[in-house]
């Protein structure tokens, strides 16, 4: 892979755009989940994620071929993509309600971590002693904000934490599914099975909502959707190594809404915690930018957010 200074400046500060509106749009999307959350049940929240994010999925199938685009040699690798996708998804979202939104996106932090010690038994993958220092100590950096055995701890925390795992999972069976895969098909099937999985459960679940919540919900799936879209673009217009940064932004993000809307303010041991994460998180990006390997393991993914890492053949696909 090129050097990112030698990209062209004109495309990297289009994938910088980008992946700032991708940002924006998640972390906007997390507030309102958040805030539904206090009314309506994880399932009714997660059903209204899935299913209107197919309609900015829509114009990419409509484009294309649907049998060519959604082919798959592997439903057996999508079905166990899905599954872990939906428990990701579902454990952030009763995290939201629990924690303050900086807490819970700061955990989300070390899906990178993870997937860097799962890649070595997963995927056969040699890690080298530089990232597995950088995994130790952005592992002390979760236990700063978890904080076991003090009268501060929070159990939510482990919902966050096994969002975070569940989603590293995700990721190295993306890793394997994207050999063969179109992207637009792995981000597909896993809309459809949070959609039918949420739904399932739904008339178990149901809140008739108002109109401006309904609006609300709408909009926490039409907001995924887009920014799934815009953070694909920036991928395929812009180097991971200088994306990445961007990526960690979502912590401001997280923290203006938790001053605005609940008047909550960060603690010290979050913002501790986060920076250490953050850090050792770049660190390993780095690293693989150094090894040649554009993988986009740290980035989110659909929460998993960034549904697939395209191959070169499907960079014309969202």
């Amino acid at each position: 892979m090129a050097d990112a200074a030698d990209e062209p400046l004109a495309p990297t500060a289009a994938g910088i755009f980008w992946m700032t509106v991708s940002i924006g749009g998640f972390m906007i999307m997390d507030g309102i989940v958040k805030y539904m959350m206090q009314t309506y049940s994880m399932p009714q929240v997660l059903f209204f994620r899935n299913a209107m994010a197919f309609l900015p999925l829509l114009p990419f199938l409509l484009r294309n071929s649907a049998y060519r685009t959604l082919r798959t040699q592997r439903p057996f690798g999508h079905l166990l993509r899905c599954l872990l996708g939906v428990s990701s998804m579902a454990l952030i979202f009763l995290a939201f309600k629990a924690l303050p939104l900086a807490t819970a996106i700061s955990f989300n932090f070390a899906a990178p971590l993870m997937m860097t010690a799962l890649s070595v038994p997963f995927l056969k993958e040699q890690v080298g002693w530089r990232r597995w220092t950088a995994v130790a100590i952005g592992f002390v950096g979760v236990l700063v904000i978890v904080n076991p055995g003090s009268d501060g701890f929070q159990p939510a925390a482990l919902l966050a934490l096994g969002s975070a795992l569940s989603y590293a999972m995700v990721m190295i069976i993306i890793r394997k599914l994207s050999t063969t895969e179109s992207s637009v098909a792995i981000v597909f099937y896993f809309t459809l099975a949070g959609t039918v999985i949420s739904g399932a459960v739904l008339p178990f679940n149901w809140i008739t909502p108002t109109l401006p919540d309904l609006a609300l919900l709408c909009l926490i799936g039409l907001l995924g959707g887009l920014a799934q879209i815009a953070m694909t673009h920036a991928l395929r217009v812009a180097p991971v190594s200088v994306l990445a940064p961007f990526e960690y932004t979502a912590l401001l993000w997280a923290v203006a809404l938790d001053i605005a809307v609940w008047s909550v303010w960060p603690t010290t041991q979050t913002l501790v915690g986060a920076a250490i994460i953050s850090a050792t998180g770049l660190y390993i990006v780095h690293r693989e930018t150094r090894r040649g390997t554009r993988q986009r393991f740290g980035l989110r993914m659909s929460r998993v957010r960034v549904a697939a890492a395209p191959r070169a053949e499907d960079e014309a696909k969202p």
